[in-house]
């Protein structure tokens, strides 16, 4: 059931972003470094690696630049273009092709790269490489303002990820895993949407309950931060053929 609906509604997503789409390769073919997409290792299902698709919105050399893999405010690596794509989320729309492949869910755990999906504890790894990553997810409404954070925190943007998000993001993954349902589904594809217009709202916890406590927040010790954080990876791969490597 859950497979048919991911194929329905992203199809139908696709071809009704399409137009807006052609528009947004189009900007990003002749600006920037002339980059439309960007593909970046992820781990997947039963921990297979696939290729997760965006829209280009770095410096294509951004891994090899200032704060390497990790993303933070006003970071001068994304490109102005890019800057208004990541706020929108309409960079991510292009991951409807990986919910069409099987690759994804529309909705589940959000996909990690190999180097943050270590930093989850081992219990949490086993049970979110059970199911489909997703489109949007839990994740991905509570922590929807995570680069304000890792600038807040005073903490490296890194070790911010390490000791604060991914433990709160994997308690977060592990909720979803014990209440998903079509109807908590519905509710996080509305939420999803709605953090991108209010991303400092806290509308989740009151439609979903029994969400684990989040930390205090880091404005409070800023040696021993946490709350709610931010780690975005870049890192571009050329587009190819599916990877098979498991992780």
């Amino acid at each position: 059931m859950k497979r048919l609906l991911d194929i329905t509604v992203s199809l139908t997503a696709l071809l009704l972003f399409l137009p807006l789409g052609l528009v947004i390769a189009a900007v990003l073919r002749l600006t920037g470094e002339g980059e439309v997409f960007y593909a970046q290792i992820r781990v997947g299902k039963d921990r297979r690696c696939f290729r997760l698709l965006k829209f280009a919105t770095m410096l294509k050399d951004s891994p090899k630049m200032g704060t390497g893999t990790v993303t933070v405010r006003n970071d001068v690596r994304v490109l102005p273009v890019g800057r208004l794509l990541r706020k929108t989320k309409l960079n991510e729309v292009v991951q409807l092709i990986n919910v069409l492949k099987g690759d994804m869910s529309l909705v589940g755990p959000r996909p990690l790269t190999r180097q943050t999906f270590r930093y989850y504890p081992k219990a949490v790894q086993r049970r979110i490489v059970q199911v489909k990553p997703g489109l949007t997810g839990i994740g991905s409404v509570v922590f929807r303002d995570e680069e304000d954070f890792v600038a807040r925190s005073g903490m490296d943007a890194l070790r911010c990820y390490r000791e604060v998000v991914a433990p709160y993001k994997g308690a977060l993954e592990t909720w979803y895993l014990d209440h998903r349902s079509l109807w908590v589904d519905l509710k996080l594809v509305l939420l999803t949407a709605f953090a991108i217009v209010a991303p400092h709202s806290t509308l989740h916890s009151k439609l979903l309950k029994g969400l684990p406590q989040p930390p205090p927040s880091p404005c409070h010790d800023r040696q021993r931060p946490a709350g709610r954080a931010s780690h975005a990876v870049t890192g571009n791969q050329p587009l190819g053929k599916q990877p098979k490597e498991t992780v």
